[in-house]
Protein backbone atom coordinates (compact mmCIF):
# COMPACT_ATOMS: atom_id res chain seq x y z
CA UNK A 1 0.00 0.00 0.00
CA UNK A 2 1.12 3.81 -0.52
CA UNK A 3 0.06 6.63 1.42
CA UNK A 4 0.81 9.82 0.37
CA UNK A 5 0.67 11.88 4.05
CA UNK A 6 -0.69 15.87 3.58
CA UNK A 7 0.28 18.15 6.68
CA UNK A 8 1.01 21.60 7.42
CA UNK A 9 4.42 20.97 9.30
CA UNK A 10 6.43 18.56 9.49
CA UNK A 11 8.21 16.67 11.45
CA UNK A 12 8.04 19.27 14.58
CA UNK A 13 5.14 20.40 15.98
CA UNK A 14 1.91 18.13 17.70
CA UNK A 15 0.57 17.15 14.45
CA UNK A 16 3.90 17.20 12.50
CA UNK A 17 4.86 14.60 15.34
CA UNK A 18 1.82 12.63 14.25
CA UNK A 19 2.50 12.32 10.87
CA UNK A 20 6.24 11.33 10.94
CA UNK A 21 5.19 8.94 13.43
CA UNK A 22 2.84 7.14 10.74
CA UNK A 23 5.36 7.81 8.07
CA UNK A 24 7.60 5.57 10.39
CA UNK A 25 5.31 3.01 11.43
CA UNK A 26 4.14 2.59 7.98
CA UNK A 27 7.45 2.20 6.23
CA UNK A 28 8.21 -0.57 9.22
CA UNK A 29 5.58 -2.65 7.78
CA UNK A 30 6.79 -2.65 4.47
CA UNK A 31 4.57 0.41 3.12
CA UNK A 32 5.56 3.51 0.98
CA UNK A 33 4.51 6.75 1.68
CA UNK A 34 5.59 10.64 0.77
CA UNK A 35 4.86 13.26 3.13
CA UNK A 36 3.56 16.84 1.43
CA UNK A 37 3.98 19.52 4.13
CA UNK A 38 4.51 23.57 4.24
CA UNK A 39 6.49 24.41 7.41
CA UNK A 40 9.47 22.44 7.71
CA UNK A 41 13.17 21.16 6.33
CA UNK A 42 13.87 20.96 2.67
CA UNK A 43 12.65 18.28 0.70
CA UNK A 44 14.46 14.65 0.92
CA UNK A 45 13.40 11.29 -0.24
CA UNK A 46 9.71 11.01 0.19
CA UNK A 47 8.97 14.31 1.31
CA UNK A 48 8.03 17.57 -0.39
CA UNK A 49 8.17 20.82 1.10
CA UNK A 50 5.60 21.96 -1.66
CA UNK A 51 5.67 25.77 -0.61
CA UNK A 52 8.93 27.80 0.51
CA UNK A 53 8.71 29.98 3.66
CA UNK A 54 8.67 33.18 1.71
CA UNK A 55 5.50 31.96 -0.40
CA UNK A 56 3.35 30.96 2.38
CA UNK A 57 4.09 34.47 4.07
CA UNK A 58 3.05 36.28 0.53
CA UNK A 59 -0.65 33.68 0.91
CA UNK A 60 -1.06 35.32 4.64
CA UNK A 61 -0.54 38.51 3.56
CA UNK A 62 -3.41 37.41 0.52
CA UNK A 63 -5.67 36.16 3.10
CA UNK A 64 -5.44 38.93 5.49
CA UNK A 65 -6.78 41.22 2.39
CA UNK A 66 -9.35 38.95 1.31
CA UNK A 67 -10.28 37.24 4.32
CA UNK A 68 -10.66 33.55 3.38
CA UNK A 69 -8.04 31.72 4.67
CA UNK A 70 -7.54 28.61 3.08
CA UNK A 71 -7.59 29.53 -0.58
CA UNK A 72 -5.06 31.24 -3.11
CA UNK A 73 -1.54 28.95 -2.56
CA UNK A 74 -2.14 27.88 -6.11
CA UNK A 75 1.31 27.21 -7.50
CA UNK A 76 1.51 24.87 -4.30
CA UNK A 77 -1.51 23.37 -4.90
CA UNK A 78 -0.66 22.68 -8.39
CA UNK A 79 2.88 20.77 -6.81
CA UNK A 80 0.57 18.82 -4.37
CA UNK A 81 -1.87 17.70 -7.25
CA UNK A 82 1.53 16.63 -9.38
CA UNK A 83 3.07 14.89 -6.87
CA UNK A 84 -0.26 12.91 -6.46
CA UNK A 85 -0.79 12.13 -10.15
CA UNK A 86 2.80 10.79 -10.20
CA UNK A 87 2.86 8.33 -7.14
CA UNK A 88 -0.32 7.08 -7.88
CA UNK A 89 -1.39 6.42 -3.94
CA UNK A 90 -3.46 3.55 -2.48
CA UNK A 91 -4.74 6.63 0.01
CA UNK A 92 -4.21 10.12 0.54
CA UNK A 93 -4.89 11.12 4.33
CA UNK A 94 -5.33 14.90 4.85
CA UNK A 95 -4.50 15.87 8.71
CA UNK A 96 -4.13 20.06 9.27
CA UNK A 97 -4.42 21.76 6.10
CA UNK A 98 -3.99 25.57 7.50
CA UNK A 99 -1.11 27.84 7.74
CA UNK A 100 -1.55 29.24 3.79
CA UNK A 101 0.25 26.12 2.14
CA UNK A 102 -2.36 24.53 -0.21
CA UNK A 103 -5.67 25.59 -1.08
CA UNK A 104 -8.16 23.25 0.50
CA UNK A 105 -10.90 23.85 -1.17
CA UNK A 106 -9.18 23.26 -4.77
CA UNK A 107 -7.26 20.00 -3.14
CA UNK A 108 -10.82 18.55 -2.00
CA UNK A 109 -12.39 19.33 -5.56
CA UNK A 110 -9.50 17.89 -7.54
CA UNK A 111 -9.52 14.48 -4.84
CA UNK A 112 -13.22 14.82 -5.26
CA UNK A 113 -13.60 14.82 -9.24
CA UNK A 114 -10.89 12.05 -9.71
CA UNK A 115 -12.01 9.69 -6.99
CA UNK A 116 -8.86 9.00 -5.18
CA UNK A 117 -9.90 7.22 -1.58
CA UNK A 118 -8.69 10.12 0.82
CA UNK A 119 -9.08 9.61 4.63
CA UNK A 120 -9.58 13.41 6.44
CA UNK A 121 -8.54 13.53 10.04
CA UNK A 122 -9.77 16.35 12.17
CA UNK A 123 -7.70 17.49 14.27
CA UNK A 124 -9.31 20.89 15.09
CA UNK A 125 -12.84 22.27 13.79
CA UNK A 126 -11.47 24.20 10.67
CA UNK A 127 -12.70 21.77 7.87
CA UNK A 128 -15.87 21.90 9.02
CA UNK A 129 -16.30 25.22 10.28
CA UNK A 130 -14.48 26.79 7.01
CA UNK A 131 -13.06 29.19 9.17
CA UNK A 132 -12.28 28.87 12.91
CA UNK A 133 -10.04 25.99 14.50
CA UNK A 134 -12.66 26.78 17.78
CA UNK A 135 -15.92 27.33 17.39
CA UNK A 136 -16.66 27.27 20.98
CA UNK A 137 -20.55 28.46 22.11
CA UNK A 138 -21.43 29.27 18.31
CA UNK A 139 -23.66 27.59 16.23
CA UNK A 140 -23.34 29.73 13.13
CA UNK A 141 -20.98 27.06 11.11
CA UNK A 142 -24.01 25.18 10.92
CA UNK A 143 -25.97 27.53 8.81
CA UNK A 144 -23.24 29.54 6.61
CA UNK A 145 -21.08 31.61 9.08
CA UNK A 146 -23.05 34.26 8.14
CA UNK A 147 -22.74 37.83 10.52
CA UNK A 148 -19.70 36.17 12.51
CA UNK A 149 -19.18 37.84 15.53
CA UNK A 150 -15.22 37.70 15.63
CA UNK A 151 -14.53 37.41 12.46
CA UNK A 152 -10.67 39.61 12.90
CA UNK A 153 -10.00 37.39 15.23
CA UNK A 154 -11.06 34.32 13.43
CA UNK A 155 -9.34 35.38 9.95
CA UNK A 156 -7.12 38.13 10.53
CA UNK A 157 -8.84 40.10 7.86
CA UNK A 158 -7.90 43.88 7.79
CA UNK A 159 -10.36 44.78 5.27
CA UNK A 160 -13.91 42.24 5.06
CA UNK A 161 -15.55 39.21 6.92
CA UNK A 162 -15.14 36.63 4.48
CA UNK A 163 -16.07 34.26 6.50
CA UNK A 164 -19.93 33.32 4.98
CA UNK A 165 -17.50 33.14 1.32
CA UNK A 166 -15.42 30.37 2.46
CA UNK A 167 -18.26 28.59 4.52
CA UNK A 168 -19.68 28.21 0.66
CA UNK A 169 -16.59 27.24 -0.69
CA UNK A 170 -15.68 24.63 1.66
CA UNK A 171 -19.34 22.96 1.18
CA UNK A 172 -19.64 23.15 -2.80
CA UNK A 173 -15.90 21.16 -2.17
CA UNK A 174 -17.08 18.54 -0.38
CA UNK A 175 -20.24 17.65 -1.67
CA UNK A 176 -20.72 14.63 -3.48
CA UNK A 177 -17.47 13.71 -2.51
CA UNK A 178 -18.28 9.82 -2.19
CA UNK A 179 -14.55 8.60 -2.02
CA UNK A 180 -13.97 10.48 1.37
CA UNK A 181 -13.89 8.96 4.71
CA UNK A 182 -13.58 11.38 7.93
CA UNK A 183 -11.57 10.24 11.20
CA UNK A 184 -11.65 12.64 14.51
CA UNK A 185 -8.97 12.28 17.20
CA UNK A 186 -11.62 12.26 20.11
CA UNK A 187 -15.28 10.71 20.47
CA UNK A 188 -16.15 14.54 21.33
CA UNK A 189 -14.95 15.65 17.63
CA UNK A 190 -16.25 12.86 16.17
CA UNK A 191 -20.13 13.89 17.69
CA UNK A 192 -19.20 17.53 16.59
CA UNK A 193 -17.99 16.64 12.86
CA UNK A 194 -20.87 14.08 12.07
CA UNK A 195 -23.31 16.49 13.08
CA UNK A 196 -22.24 19.19 11.36
CA UNK A 197 -23.99 20.69 7.89
CA UNK A 198 -20.24 19.83 6.40
CA UNK A 199 -19.43 16.94 7.06
CA UNK A 200 -22.12 14.87 8.06
CA UNK A 201 -23.28 13.17 4.60
CA UNK A 202 -19.96 11.13 5.11
CA UNK A 203 -18.80 7.89 7.68
CA UNK A 204 -16.89 9.05 10.70
CA UNK A 205 -14.49 6.46 12.32
CA UNK A 206 -12.39 7.98 15.98
CA UNK A 207 -8.75 7.23 15.90
CA UNK A 208 -6.62 8.54 18.94
CA UNK A 209 -3.56 10.35 18.51
CA UNK A 210 -0.23 8.32 19.34
CA UNK A 211 2.07 9.13 21.91
CA UNK A 212 6.59 7.97 21.16
CA UNK A 213 6.26 5.35 24.06
CA UNK A 214 9.72 5.12 23.68
CA UNK A 215 9.92 8.44 25.30
CA UNK A 216 6.72 8.89 26.91
CA UNK A 217 6.55 5.70 30.04
CA UNK A 218 6.72 5.86 33.66
CA UNK A 219 10.70 6.58 34.65
CA UNK A 220 12.04 5.96 38.44
CA UNK A 221 12.29 8.49 40.36
CA UNK A 222 16.07 9.27 41.62
CA UNK A 223 15.27 10.22 45.61
CA UNK A 224 12.31 10.01 47.86
CA UNK A 225 10.03 13.36 47.56
CA UNK A 226 9.48 15.58 50.58
CA UNK A 227 6.87 17.84 48.61
CA UNK A 228 4.23 16.68 46.19
CA UNK A 229 4.78 18.18 42.98
CA UNK A 230 1.88 19.56 40.57
CA UNK A 231 2.96 19.96 37.01
CA UNK A 232 1.22 22.39 34.26
CA UNK A 233 2.53 21.79 30.83
CA UNK A 234 1.59 24.39 27.99
CA UNK A 235 2.95 25.95 24.81
CA UNK A 236 2.64 29.37 26.22
CA UNK A 237 1.62 30.62 29.97
CA UNK A 238 -0.13 33.88 30.80
CA UNK A 239 -1.98 35.00 33.04
CA UNK A 240 -4.02 37.22 30.56
CA UNK A 241 -8.00 36.56 31.74
CA UNK A 242 -8.56 36.34 27.35
CA UNK A 243 -5.76 33.08 27.52
CA UNK A 244 -7.62 30.30 26.03
CA UNK A 245 -5.09 28.12 28.02
CA UNK A 246 -6.36 29.36 31.53
CA UNK A 247 -3.14 29.71 32.81
CA UNK A 248 -4.77 32.06 35.68
CA UNK A 249 -6.43 29.13 36.91
CA UNK A 250 -3.20 27.71 37.56
CA UNK A 251 -2.04 30.60 39.51
CA UNK A 252 -5.34 30.54 41.49
CA UNK A 253 -5.08 26.57 42.33
CA UNK A 254 -1.17 27.72 43.62
CA UNK A 255 -2.49 30.55 46.11
CA UNK A 256 -5.28 27.68 47.60
CA UNK A 257 -2.41 25.49 48.36
CA UNK A 258 0.50 27.66 49.59
CA UNK A 259 1.84 26.54 52.86
CA UNK A 260 0.44 22.75 52.00
CA UNK A 261 4.13 21.34 51.02
CA UNK A 262 2.74 21.83 47.06
CA UNK A 263 5.19 22.98 44.58
CA UNK A 264 4.10 24.17 41.19
CA UNK A 265 6.32 23.49 37.92
CA UNK A 266 5.16 25.22 34.83
CA UNK A 267 6.39 24.12 31.57
CA UNK A 268 5.89 26.40 28.72
CA UNK A 269 6.71 29.69 27.32
CA UNK A 270 5.62 32.97 29.56
CA UNK A 271 6.73 36.76 29.65
CA UNK A 272 10.03 37.82 31.82
CA UNK A 273 7.51 40.34 33.82
CA UNK A 274 4.80 37.55 35.29
CA UNK A 275 4.58 37.23 38.74
CA UNK A 276 4.48 33.92 40.53
CA UNK A 277 3.14 32.76 44.01
CA UNK A 278 6.11 31.48 46.32
CA UNK A 279 4.98 27.92 45.44
CA UNK A 280 5.52 28.08 41.56
CA UNK A 281 8.62 27.37 39.32
CA UNK A 282 8.43 28.56 35.77
CA UNK A 283 10.97 26.91 33.76
CA UNK A 284 9.92 28.18 30.63
CA UNK A 285 9.48 26.34 26.98
CA UNK A 286 11.00 22.61 27.06
CA UNK A 287 12.11 21.18 23.15
CA UNK A 288 13.69 18.29 25.15
CA UNK A 289 11.17 15.91 24.75
CA UNK A 290 13.14 13.59 27.34
CA UNK A 291 13.34 16.29 30.08
CA UNK A 292 9.39 16.21 29.70
CA UNK A 293 9.23 12.84 30.18
CA UNK A 294 10.92 13.25 33.18
CA UNK A 295 8.74 15.62 34.60
CA UNK A 296 5.74 13.99 33.73
CA UNK A 297 7.07 11.05 35.80
CA UNK A 298 8.47 13.01 38.57
CA UNK A 299 4.73 15.15 39.47
CA UNK A 300 2.18 13.41 41.51
CA UNK A 301 -0.09 15.13 39.07
CA UNK A 302 -0.64 17.22 35.80
CA UNK A 303 -3.39 19.83 35.85
CA UNK A 304 -5.07 21.09 32.93
CA UNK A 305 -6.68 24.26 32.19
CA UNK A 306 -7.81 25.06 29.05
CA UNK A 307 -11.09 26.25 27.72
CA UNK A 308 -10.93 23.85 24.37
CA UNK A 309 -8.81 20.90 23.94
CA UNK A 310 -10.05 18.28 20.46
CA UNK A 311 -7.77 15.95 22.13
CA UNK A 312 -4.91 16.55 24.38
CA UNK A 313 -1.75 15.31 23.97
CA UNK A 314 -0.74 16.02 27.65
CA UNK A 315 -3.27 14.22 29.17
CA UNK A 316 -2.35 11.10 26.76
CA UNK A 317 1.68 11.97 27.52
CA UNK A 318 1.23 12.19 31.44
CA UNK A 319 -0.98 8.68 31.50
CA UNK A 320 2.21 7.07 29.95
CA UNK A 321 4.25 8.33 32.38
CA UNK A 322 2.22 7.36 34.86
CA UNK A 323 0.62 10.19 36.17
CA UNK A 324 -2.78 10.82 36.87
CA UNK A 325 -4.30 14.42 35.28
CA UNK A 326 -7.20 16.75 36.72
CA UNK A 327 -8.46 19.73 34.69
CA UNK A 328 -11.52 21.76 33.32
CA UNK A 329 -13.78 19.76 31.34
CA UNK A 330 -12.50 21.09 27.71
CA UNK A 331 -14.28 18.58 25.15
CA UNK A 332 -11.66 16.20 23.94
CA UNK A 333 -9.71 15.76 27.45
CA UNK A 334 -12.23 13.68 29.51
CA UNK A 335 -13.16 11.53 26.84
CA UNK A 336 -10.11 10.20 25.72
CA UNK A 337 -8.48 9.93 28.88
CA UNK A 338 -8.21 6.67 30.95
CA UNK A 339 -11.15 7.44 34.02
CA UNK A 340 -9.82 5.66 36.78
CA UNK A 341 -6.66 7.99 36.78
CA UNK A 342 -8.33 11.20 36.07
CA UNK A 343 -10.96 13.51 36.81
CA UNK A 344 -12.66 16.53 34.74
CA UNK A 345 -14.25 19.22 36.72
CA UNK A 346 -16.58 22.37 34.91
CA UNK A 347 -15.01 24.73 32.67
CA UNK A 348 -13.94 27.63 35.43
CA UNK A 349 -14.73 25.78 38.62
CA UNK A 350 -11.43 26.46 40.75
CA UNK A 351 -13.11 25.31 43.97
CA UNK A 352 -13.98 21.82 42.44
CA UNK A 353 -10.12 21.68 40.62
CA UNK A 354 -8.63 22.23 43.83
CA UNK A 355 -11.04 19.48 45.05
CA UNK A 356 -10.00 17.25 42.47
CA UNK A 357 -6.45 17.96 42.91
CA UNK A 358 -6.46 17.22 46.62
CA UNK A 359 -7.69 13.62 45.72
CA UNK A 360 -5.22 12.75 43.61
CA UNK A 361 -2.58 13.93 45.27
CA UNK A 362 -3.86 11.93 48.54
CA UNK A 363 -4.29 9.03 46.36
CA UNK A 364 -1.78 6.59 46.24
CA UNK A 365 -1.37 5.43 42.59
CA UNK A 366 0.82 2.43 40.92
CA UNK A 367 2.34 4.69 38.40
CA UNK A 368 3.51 1.18 36.14
CA UNK A 369 0.18 0.43 35.64
CA UNK A 370 -0.75 3.64 34.94
CA UNK A 371 1.81 3.71 32.39
CA UNK A 372 0.76 0.07 31.07
CA UNK A 373 -2.60 1.19 30.23
CA UNK A 374 -2.08 4.16 28.64
CA UNK A 375 0.45 2.80 26.86
CA UNK A 376 -2.37 0.16 25.14
CA UNK A 377 -4.15 2.67 24.47
CA UNK A 378 -2.08 5.55 22.89
CA UNK A 379 0.59 3.95 21.58
CA UNK A 380 1.72 4.86 18.13
CA UNK A 381 1.49 1.19 16.80
CA UNK A 382 -2.20 1.35 18.37
CA UNK A 383 -2.59 4.45 16.18
CA UNK A 384 -1.08 3.35 12.99
CA UNK A 385 -3.66 0.42 13.21
CA UNK A 386 -6.15 1.84 13.69
CA UNK A 387 -5.48 3.74 10.54
CA UNK A 388 -4.98 0.98 8.49
CA UNK A 389 -8.48 -0.51 9.31
CA UNK A 390 -9.41 2.99 8.36
CA UNK A 391 -7.62 3.16 4.69
CA UNK A 392 -8.98 -0.54 3.93
CA UNK A 393 -12.62 -0.06 4.22
CA UNK A 394 -11.85 3.42 2.34
CA UNK A 395 -10.16 1.79 -0.30
CA UNK A 396 -13.24 -0.83 -0.34
CA UNK A 397 -15.59 1.33 -0.33
CA UNK A 398 -14.15 3.30 -3.27
CA UNK A 399 -14.12 0.37 -5.59
CA UNK A 400 -17.98 0.50 -6.16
Amino acid sequence: MKVILINTVYPAGSTGKIVCALERQYQSRGMETVVLYGHGGKTSPGRVKIAADWYMKLQALRSRLTGIMYGGCLLSTRRAIRVIQKEKPDIVHLHCLNSNFINIFRLLTWLKKNHVPTVLTNHAEFMYTANCGHAFACERYQSGCVGCPRPKQVTKAWLTDGTHRAWVRMKHAFEGFSTLTVTNVSPWLTERASQSTMLKEFEHHTVLNGVDTSVFYARKRLAPQNEKIVLHVTAKFSNDPNDLKGGRYLLQLAEKMEGQNVRFIVAGKHSGNLSVPANVELLGNLSDQNRLAELYSRADVVVLTSKRETFSMITAESLCCGTPVVGFRAGGPEQITIPQYSEFVEQGDIDALYAAARRMLETSFEKDNISEAAIRKYSNETMADDYLKVYEQCIEKSEF
